[in-house]
C-alpha cells in the first residue's frame, strides 16, 4: 500500500501494543524510508498537533494507533488500507465509526479468536476469510493443564520457571483482592521481583510496569485481564490463571496466547478454586474445549465452539 503511495493506519486496543508494533515496524520499514509514528494516550499535546498536521499532508506513511485514531480530528490525503488488530478487542461504535472511514479504503481484520458476529460475517461469506494454520519455526504448543488452586503447585511452577530463566504472569481479575496476592505471591517465591499491573492504574505507572517487564526486569508480573491483548513478551513462558472458570473461552484462549511465542516451551495453568464436580457445565465445557485444543493455529477451532 505504501509503494502504491497510499497510508497505512494500524488499530490496536491498548497503548503497550500500540507501542510494541512502533517498535516492530520501525525495525522492519525504517530502512525503506517509511516514516511510521505511533498515537496512544501518551501522546502529548504538542506532538499531537504535528502528527495531525503530517497525517493530513500525506507526510507520514504508517501511523500506529490506539482508539483515539478513530477521532474525527484526524484526517488522511489518502488513506488506502485499515489494519484492525485484535479485532475481538473493539466494541460496535468503533465498528460503526471504521464504517465512516470505509469508502474507498481495504480493510484487514486480525484476530486469534474471531468473536461470533464476525465468525458468522465469515462463514456466511459476507466476509472474505483467511487463515493461517502454519506455525513460526520452532514454535510449540503450549501445555495446558487444569489443577484446583495450591500454594505447593504455584510456588513449584514459579520456581521451576525462574530456573529455566523466565518470566511468569500470574493473572487474578479482581483488582480490589490484587495487591493481597501479590504480597502473598511475593512470600512463595521471596527472591522473585514481583510487580502489578492492571486498567486501574495511573496509565504512566501501567506503561512503566510493562515496560519493565518486557525489559526483563521483573519476573512475576501480577495482572488482571489486561494482558489479554497480542503482548509479545518471549522470555514470558508460563501463566497461572487463577479461578479460570470466570473467563470466556476464546478470552482464554487469548491469554493462553501470552506464553510460548518462541522455541520455548510455554505452559498454561487452569486454577479453579473449587472441587471440579462443583463447577457448571458450561464452565466445564470451556474448560475441556481449552485443553483439547491446544495445537498451533487452533484459535479459529475455538472460535467455532464459541460460537456452537
Amino acid at each position: 500500500a505504501v509503494a502504491a503511495g497510499q497510508q497505512v493506519a494500524i488499530l490496536c486496543p491498548t497503548t503497550v501494543l500500540c507501542h510494541q508494533h512502533l517498535r516492530t515496524f520501525r525495525d522492519r520499514l525504517g530502512r525503506f524510508g517509511i516514516r511510521v509514528e505511533a498515537l496512544s494516550r501518551l501522546t502529548g499535546s504538542t506532538p499531537l498537533k504535528q502528527l495531525e498536521s503530517d497525517l493530513a499532508r500525506g507526510n507520514i506513511e504508517v501511523i500506529i494507533g490506539t482508539h483515539r485514531l478513530l477521532s474525527p480530528r484526524f484526517t488522511y490525503q489518502s488513506l488506502g488500507l485499515l489494519v484492525v488488530d485484535e479485532e475481538q478487542r473493539f466494541g460496535v461504535k468503533h465498528k460503526e465509526r471504521l464504517k465512516e472511514l470505509k469508502a474507498g479504503v481495504n480493510i484487514l481484520t486480525m484476530t486469534a479468536t474471531p468473536i461470533p458476529r464476525t465468525l458468522q460475517f465469515a462463514l456466511l461469506g459476507l466476509r472474505q476469510l483467511s487463515v493461517i494454520e502454519t506455525p513460526p519455526t520452532d514454535r510449540r504448543s503450549v501445555r495446558t493443564a487444569l489443577a484446583p488452586y495450591h500454594d505447593t503447585l504455584v510456588q513449584e511452577v514459579m520456581e521451576r520457571e525462574l530456573h529455566r530463566g523466565g518470566q511468569i504472569f500470574f493473572l487474578h481479575n479482581r483488582v480490589r483482592t490484587l495487591p493481597g496476592i501479590a504480597h502473598h505471591l511475593q512470600g512463595l517465591v521471596p527472591h522473585a521481583r514481583v510487580e502489578m499491573a492492571h486498567g486501574q492504574m495511573n496509565p504512566e505507572r501501567l506503561e512503566e510496569a510493562m515496560v519493565r517487564f518486557t525489559e526483563g526486569e521483573v519476573d512475576l508480573l501480577v495482572c488482571t485481564s489486561i494482558i489479554e491483548a497480542g503482548l509479545d513478551i518471549p522470555r514470558a513462558n508460563t501463566i497461572l490463571i487463577d479461578r479460570a472458570d470466570h473467563f470466556g473461552l476464546t478470552q482464554l484462549h487469548q491469554i493462553r496466547g501470552r506464553v510460548g511465542r518462541r522455541a520455548e516451551r510455554g505452559y498454561c495453568y487452569l486454577l479453579i478454586r473449587k472441587a471440579e464436580a462443583a463447577l457448571t457445565d458450561q464452565a466445564r465445557e470451556r474448560l475441556d474445549a481449552l485443553q483439547r485444543f491446544t495445537h498451533l493455529g487452533a484459535g479459529f477451532q475455538v472460535a467455532r465452539a464459541d460460537l456452537d
